[in-house]
């Protein structure tokens, strides 16, 4: 009799593990990008998630009910501490003189520039939030999850999802507002959550398969 997935994990089996990475690598991805707005960040987000989650692989239990969730529950500490070094690293440098970057103004690059403007538009807006609203608006609205699971992700009542959702869609209308109009006229808004690019799927699997080894 083959044993659950689950359990296969927790034993270390690396195939069972491989099967939760194929099927929850792209919600992940995506989570990181909307809530970081950095593509790049968001594919160390990922990579550092699934490690993470090997080395927690013997929390998977019975009381789990949604691997999903408790990924992104990962992600979200994981972005967490990401977030306290980057502050840190943002004060160091701003200490230092360096010259300012050239940018890249080639033609191939210019659709890739108005995308991530758009992107940092919007998550300079999540960013205005407090965390915990921050937290509870990308699980619940960007990545789709249900309040319980939410709720089960952060280790909070669902009472409370559900109060720190209202305030954080309440803030947002006029935050993005504010963001959008800061943002270059070329740039437009665009409905939906955007296209996550297939290379950042495939970086982070190769990374997780190196830090499983």
């Amino acid at each position: 009799m083959e044993l659950p997935l689950n359990e296969r994990v927790r034993s270390g089996d690396r195939a069972a593990f491989a099967e939760i990475f194929d099927e929850h690598a792209r919600v992940v991805y995506a989570h990181a990008v909307r809530t970081t707005g950095d593509w790049a960040l968001a594919e160390d987000v990922m990579s550092l998630t699934f490690l993470e989650a090997w080395r927690l692989r013997d929390k998977l239990r019975d009381e789990v009910r949604s691997v999903r969730a408790w990924l992104l529950g990962i992600a979200t500490n994981v972005m967490r501490n990401t977030s306290r070094s980057a502050r840190r690293h943002r004060e160091t440098m701003s200490r230092l003189s360096l010259p300012e970057p050239l940018p890249d103004f080639s033609d191939e690059m210019v659709g890739q520039m108005v995308d991530a403007q758009r992107l940092a538009a919007a998550a300079r807006a999540l960013q205005r939030l407090k965390r915990t609203e921050r937290e509870v608006f990308a699980l619940v609205v960007w990545s789709g999850l249900g309040y319980a699971a939410a709720a089960e992700a952060l280790g909070i009542p669902v009472g409370t999802v559900r109060s720190r959702l209202s305030r954080a869609r309440e803030k947002l209308r006029r935050l993005v507002d504010e963001e959008l109009a800061a943002v270059s006229p070329a740039v437009e808004p665009q409905s939906g959550s955007g296209h996550i690019p297939d290379s950042g799927v495939a970086a982070a699997r190769a990374s997780h398969r190196r830090g499983t080894r």
